[in-house]
């Protein structure tokens, strides 16, 4: 499975990737002169934090929000092995947000949902690596026993 790695060298924190992954996720419009003035604000499923780059889902492969959730919405897609929201069932009880270990899920009150990096998996490639101005971020395939940027370790619960 590929994953998005950031290169913590070359991210300047401008924002453009949660910038423009809130307009391409979470906008009716997909353009950044009517998103501003949308209702609810388009929430980014990427968010750069103050450790200088931006936080991305790990598509754990043993996810512990997805065991969390009482309903299901937290899911995996069998064909890609990536972790997303089924939005239509989330009841905001942030179950996911409090067990994931890297704090990537987010509880966004104003749309009911917990939001999290699918890595625009509707898409043909994830946004935030496209526009990034420094090419901090790139799609790599995920290796064998990575642990720092790539994903989560096989634990048992």
């Amino acid at each position: 499975m590929k994953v998005i790695k950031v290169d913590p060298e070359k991210c300047t924190q401008c924002h453009t990737c949660d910038l423009w992954c809130g307009i391409e996720i979470g906008s009716e419009k997909k353009e950044l002169n009517n998103a501003i003035h949308e209702k609810p604000q388009p929430v980014p499923r990427v968010y750069v934090e103050g450790n200088n780059f931006p936080l991305h889902c790990r598509h754990c492969e043993v996810a512990p929000c997805i065991d969390a959730c009482p309903n299901g919405t937290m899911r995996r897609d069998p064909a890609t092995g990536l972790v997303y929201v089924y939005e239509p069932t989330c009841i905001a009880c942030w179950m996911c947000v409090m067990v994931c270990p890297f704090g990537i899920i987010a509880p966004s009150p104003s749309i009911h949902v917990a939001v999290k990096c699918d890595r625009c998996r509707n898409m043909e490639y994830p946004i935030c690596v496209d526009v990034c101005p420094t090419k901090a971020l790139a799609l790599e395939e995920r290796e064998e026993g990575a642990t720092w940027y790539g994903y989560a370790p096989k634990r048992s619960y």
